[in-house]
């Protein structure tokens, strides 16, 4: 009698990868769990890799699954986190989850996973892969509000073949139910946010250890000068909280908006203006642009685009996909839209892939 697929989870330690551990048990498969270290230096245990992993220990001992334990730290430092920090150098705002799934999870982890004889691997997404005749092609989530494809957009398209999303077709209630219903040790776990290697410290003091903090003036949008930003790297386009603006002369109570960072002149826009113009585009270029399905869309083509995570679904109209760049036309101007996050298009339910945003247009 042939044995049963054999499929290798990403275990976290999280209740999403549990559950994932736990269905794809119930439906026969061969389960082993893989968890995986991504950060060692943390001398001050703001990250939770090690309780991460006993929580994962946890798991692996309920359902009776081996365990095991790889360390990719030292390619999570080449390719994510030496990124994280040139980005912040030149004055973007990058996205860090969307680097971790591209380089580290979708490829030493699945190298790994291979290794161990897997059949197929698996993570806790939200999100669905269907492996169509023309290759495999990424679905949204049947949980709008938690789906992860955004996150995924930057991965090689031969990286999703032999992958499981066990929880592409449910919520997150329906997940924590599972959990609930199964036993699982960490059914009431809260759910990660932030990345690990900065945890719940300030941002300021984290990024000052490695990026030498480089003041210089704040002005409003008529160029009068209104103090001192510590730094263009600590802020980002539409920021409201943290700019220490209070009782300016002159000015009207109301919040302010970083509106504009002059990297030529490290100077620091702000507004007290929330949809200023500066902040508002409706063409975005994206370079280089990773596609995972291209022929499913050309110039000319209604699709739909995110800017950011858990942005609702945006018209907009493929202006130009030149080689490695795309244009993208909004019907609706789109705020913030950073040098640095990613946009990604999207045809209805499959996700056609992603690009770091280099320019934003009016």
């Amino acid at each position: 009698m042939p044995s049963a697929p054999h499929v290798v989870v990403g275990l976290s330690g999280g209740v999403d990868s549990a559950v994932s551990a736990w269905l794809l048990k119930e439906q026969g498969y061969r389960v082993s769990a893989l968890f995986m270290v991504n950060w060692t230096e943390d001398e001050e245990g703001y990250c939770t890799s090690a309780e991460d992993f006993q929580s994962a220990r946890a798991v692996a001992e309920e359902l009776d699954i081996p365990l095991h334990r790889a360390d990719f730290s030292a390619e999570y430092r080449a390719r994510v986190f030496d990124r994280f920090l040139a980005d912040y150098r030149a004055g973007k705002t990058p996205n860090p989850d969307v680097l971790c799934n591209r380089e580290v999870k979708f490829q030493p982890f699945r190298e790994h996973a291979l290794r161990l004889g897997a059949d197929f691997v698996a993570t806790g997404h939200y999100a669905r892969v269907e492996q169509a005749g023309d290759g495999p092609r990424l679905l949204r989530a049947a949980d709008e509000n938690k789906d992860q494809t955004y996150f995924l957009a930057a991965v090689e398209r031969s990286h999703f073949e032999r992958v499981l999303f066990p929880l592409g077709g449910l919520t997150k209630p329906m997940v924590r139910e599972i959990a609930r219903r199964a036993g699982l040790p960490n059914h009431r776990r809260k759910d990660s946010t932030g990345i690990c290697f900065i945890g719940e410290r300030e941002f300021r003091a984290f990024l000052s250890q490695y990026l030498k903090p480089d003041p210089g003036p704040m002005q409003d949008d008529a160029g009068r000068n209104l103090g001192e930003h510590r730094g263009l790297m600590y802020y980002t386009l539409g920021q409201r909280r943290g700019l220490a603006l209070g009782g300016v002369r002159g000015a009207r109570e109301a919040p302010w908006y970083v509106v504009a960072k002059d990297a030529a002149h490290n100077r620091l826009v702000v507004s007290q203006q929330a949809d200023h113009p500066l902040l508002l585009s409706t063409r975005v270029l994206a370079a280089p642009f990773h596609w995972i399905r291209r022929a499913a869309a050309g110039p000319g083509d209604a699709l739909q685009a995110r800017i950011r995570h858990r942005q609702a679904l945006q018209h907009c109209r493929l202006l130009a996909a030149d080689g490695d760049t795309v244009e993208v036309q909004f019907a609706q101007p789109q705020r913030a839209a950073v040098a640095g996050q990613y946009l990604a298009l999207y045809d209805g339910e499959e996700c056609l892939g992603a690009g770091e945003i280099s320019l934003a247009r009016p």
